[in-house]
């Protein structure tokens, strides 16, 4: 009889995997300037880097809400959130809670099925605190995580005094910081399946900012000038990074990595106001200008995705759905709405189709009222308002990419011409009831 080692056991397995390892990482609230490899001077994330230099780096990449629950929507669905029923952010209390993730959607792991693919997802799910809107019930095999929006805390897990951490159907109560706890148990579904699909969704860098002390001391005593509020959400990405460069190692290891795509992104931009950076662009989270839109996006693919590239293709995180099943051998469902982006992934073509983009987002609270805001792009022209309140404002992303320049009363024609296209979106979501 021969015996294999633990290495070779597993290579062996992969040989005859006829599909690649799927691990798909979403981070909350990572701004598209908080990582080194996209221009962040005084952050330090050098695995999250070499992955970017294994693969391609999107330059263009936007996540389709400025928010939380419907970006994930989106991620889950390959649709614009509010086409399935998650307008809004999803929260513990119904009086504030806008969007009831729609029973009529194929979620990835549900299209990923037929390929053969062990699903899991880790960490945060933010699409549904009860029956029938579990991880378990809508397509994943396993899961390991919380339900609910953010954490109060990312050593006690609670939210609202609510414990939302699962394992699968059952309530738990692990020990531990959440960021560790999630790594922890992503390396240990790596090393358990044969053929995976894992969704990886950190809830770092979300508030509360709450990185380790030894990580925070790192930070402090590296750069002693910098303010007290961005030590400590740099510390909390640099946490993380290292985090993600466990799982990396524990792939070659393995040797899983050559036989695994991983992709890397973020649900929407950071919060400014708790230390987070957009880079050049105007805003960040809630704002429907660049900043809190653009996240930055990186795959690794070994043989397949060239290795120090970077694209300028226009993306959106409902994208990733249409490409994963692509990848997987498995079509995607006639009616979605994002695209495949493995041609772009493959070298094929260095652009995507042009396509008018839609983003919404439906809130409560004064602000809001419980109102949409909207932007919409055709080509270089972006509409959008920044509050339900306010009237259309027109840039030209090209000229004015910083979007100061509002160009809505010289182009009064052509604002009629983008609001009437995005009232026809607003019409076609409006089929989907968001509320149980």
């Amino acid at each position: 009889m021969i015996h294999l080692s633990r290495r070779g056991f597993v290579a062996s397995l992969m040989q005859a995997t006829k599909r690649p390892n799927i691990l798909l990482i979403l981070a909350d609230d990572l701004g598209i300037g908080d990582l080194s490899c996209y221009g962040g001077t005084d952050v330090r994330t050098p695995h999250l880097d070499a992955l970017a230099k294994s693969g391609m780096r999107f330059t263009n990449f936007y996540a389709n809400c400025t928010v939380c629950s419907p970006t994930r929507a989106s991620l889950m669905t390959g649709c614009y959130p509010d086409r399935v029923g998650v307008p809004g952010v999803i929260r513990t209390m119904p009086a504030n809670s806008w969007g009831y993730l729609s029973p009529r959607a194929t979620l990835l792991p549900q299209m990923l099925k037929p390929a053969g693919y062990d699903s899991t997802i880790v960490g945060k799910w933010h699409l549904g605190l009860s029956s029938p809107n579990t991880p378990t019930e809508r397509g994943f095999d396993h899961f390991r995580g919380f339900l609910g929006d953010m954490m109060d805390d990312y050593e006690t897990h609670r939210r609202h005094g609510n414990n939302y951490m699962r394992r699968d159907g059952q309530e738990i109560d692990p020990k531990g910081h959440a960021t560790d706890l999630f790594t922890d148990w992503t390396i240990e579904t790596i090393d358990q399946k044969k053929q995976f699909f894992i969704y990886l969704a950190y809830n770092a860098p979300h508030t509360p900012i709450q990185p380790p002390a030894d990580w925070l001391k790192k930070v402090r005593t590296r750069q002693p000038e910098m303010t007290e509020k961005r030590a400590k959400l740099v510390a909390l990405v640099e946490h993380m990074d290292d985090g993600i460069g466990r799982i990396m190692a524990r792939l070659k290891a393995n040797g899983q990595l050559e036989n695994t795509v991983v992709v890397f992104t973020s649900d929407n931009g950071g919060q400014l106001d708790a230390g987070g950076t957009a880079g050049t662009w105007r805003g960040g989270k809630q704002d429907m200008y660049e900043g809190g839109l653009r996240v930055p996006m990186m795959v690794s693919w070994p043989g397949t995705v060239s290795s120090g590239t970077t694209s300028e293709a226009i993306g959106l995180t409902m994208d990733l759905y249409s490409t994963l099943g692509a990848i997987a051998g498995v079509k995607a469902p006639a009616d979605v709405d994002g695209l495949s982006l493995l041609p772009v992934w493959r070298g094929q073509t260095a652009e995507t189709p042009a396509r008018d983009l839609v983003w919404m987002r439906r809130e409560g609270g004064g602000p809001y009222q419980g109102r949409d805001y909207y932007a919409f792009r055709r080509g270089d022209w972006k509409l959008l308002q920044n509050s339900p309140f306010e009237p259309y404002r027109l840039y030209n992303l090209r000229e004015d990419p910083r979007e100061e320049r509002d160009r809505a009363a010289q182009e009064a024609a052509r604002v009629r011409e983008l609001s009437a296209s995005l009232s026809r979106h607003i019409q076609r979501a409006a089929s989907t009831p968001w509320q149980p």
